[in-house]
């Protein structure tokens, strides 16, 4: 069973940060409160789009102690989850439309002495994660379809967010329910009264330069509740 942990935490998502000063990005968001960082790993196949492999992880570990969520948008990413977790990865998220076997890639995800977790696309309903729940650190809900940053928050997946909510707590499970994609002050309070209680930001994060103020506006609405609207 993973251990407690209490609280609604933010992970900025470094794919939206300035590249070209990295380093000044994750400052900001460590001196913004930032729980973590999430960082989204596209290899041009299962999603369409390319980022960064393990040694822009490497970098970025010797830059923070935050924790670093490594979100695997990539077929096969039990070959790859070793280089993940040796270039500083905590916990390594794998995509259970990725793999034929999600079973087993938890089993060699958990090898590497990582945390992990298993995420859904917004069409991939929950019954394709539930019934690893019980082994998993965090349950990712995209609420956007995986590969590009700043789209727009889908409302649609709120009830397999909540439908997630109830059957961890039936577990009894203390893994993370996490919610990637258009989460920003208008739309994080309905991700929380659903049962979030990771959220990965990005455009919203780092808008602007003021990542602290960003973040403080995001946390304000989670514990608002959010907007009726998008329930």
């Amino acid at each position: 069973m993973p251990a407690r942990r209490p609280g609604r935490r933010l992970a900025p998502s470094l794919l939206s940060a300035d590249f070209a000063d990295l380093a000044q990005a994750i400052r900001a968001a460590e001196s913004g409160g930032a729980d973590a960082l999430h960082l989204d790993v596209m290899d041009g196949h299962f999603v369409p789009n390319i980022s960064f492999g393990p040694a822009l992880v490497r970098a970025v570990r010797r830059r923070t102690a935050l924790p670093l969520d490594i979100h695997l948008m990539i077929t096969d990413p039990g070959r790859y989850a070793g280089a993940f977790r040796e270039a500083g990865g905590d916990t390594l998220v794998f995509h259970v439309e990725a793999t034929a076997d999600p079973v087993a890639t938890v089993r060699e995800l958990r090898a590497t002495g990582a945390a992990v977790g298993a995420a859904i696309r917004p069409d991939t309903p929950y019954g394709a994660v539930g019934p690893l729940a019980a082994s998993l650190d965090q349950i990712l809900v995209m609420s956007v379809h995986p590969g590009f940053s700043g789209q727009r928050f889908l409302p649609e997946v709120l009830p397999k967010l909540r439908e997630a909510r109830r059957h961890l707590d039936e577990l009894g499970s203390a893994a993370d329910l996490s919610i990637d994609g258009g989460i920003t002050p208008e739309t994080a309070g309905a991700a929380a009264a659903a049962g979030a209680t990771f959220f990965v930001c990005g455009n919203s994060a780092f808008v602007g330069g003021v990542v602290a103020e960003n973040l403080a506006r995001l946390r304000a609405a989670i514990d608002e509740g959010g907007p009726r609207a998008l329930r």
